[in-house]
């Protein structure tokens, strides 16, 4: 069982501001509505996200990046980092090449995370191994990405996020067979849940998994995870 247990923030961006995601349906996600921020600029819905749970790590999904192939979003991702001193960022940009991951590492923005989504093959995760966090991405059941990302542990680095697309922002909890059935293929790999935590119950049924932590955002903004 993980020795501790991290409730990770996630921030969404589209076109510089922050969106609610909702069953991983992207291009409809709106500018963010939450009582931890007066707006949604990224820096202003960060320092929220932090004061209410105080976090190591804050995953960011550059929205633009990953469904347009745009550029990493610098200005956003400059902005929560200087209003998170002292956190890292793992940051999904929709990352697909090498040269693309090492001008992201030489900026020093944070952590990149390898979406199987956005991969031909399992070439970038491998050559990236623990200086990258993986994304294990499903969508209705469906796995997305190389089928050999998905069947062959020994391609993924240390950490792992097993993210089920369908239940972000819709209450439907965490896909714990999901889970399970990935942390038995992988013992020694720390897996993070995307997609579906609720509230404390799911985060006791997570735990039970052994799990090693949850990336969480609607949970936070309706401040259930006090409940």
């Amino acid at each position: 069982m993980a020795d501790e247990f991290e409730i990770i923030p996630v921030i969404d961006l589209r076109h510089g501001a922050v969106v609610r995601a909702r069953a991983g349906d992207r291009a409809s996600y709106a500018p963010i509505v939450t009582p931890l921020a007066k707006g949604s600029a990224p820096a202003d819905v960060a320092r929220g996200l932090l004061s209410a749970v105080p976090a190591r790590i804050l995953y960011v999904a550059d929205l633009d990046a990953i469904i347009d192939g745009a550029a990493p979003d610098r200005a956003s991702l400059d902005a929560i980092a200087e209003a998170c001193p002292g956190t890292t960022l793992w940051v999904d940009a929709g990352f697909a090449d090498a040269a693309g991951v090492e001008a992201f590492l030489e900026a020093g923005l944070g952590r990149p995370v390898i979406g199987s989504e956005s991969q031909v093959d399992a070439g970038l995760v491998r050559a990236l191994g623990d200086r990258a966090v993986f994304s294990l991405d499903t969508r209705d059941g469906e796995r997305l990405g190389p089928a050999a990302l998905h069947e062959t542990p020994a391609h993924w680095p240390r950490d792992v996020i097993v993210m089920t697309l369908g239940r972000i922002g819709v209450g439907a909890g965490p896909d714990l067979d999901r889970l399970a059935a990935v942390a038995s293929s992988s013992p020694a790999t720390r897996l993070y849940a995307a997609g579906g935590v609720r509230g404390p119950a799911d985060i006791a049924d997570l735990r039970r998994l052994g799990v090693a932590g949850a990336l969480v955002a609607s949970a936070i903004h309706d401040g259930a995870l006090d409940g």
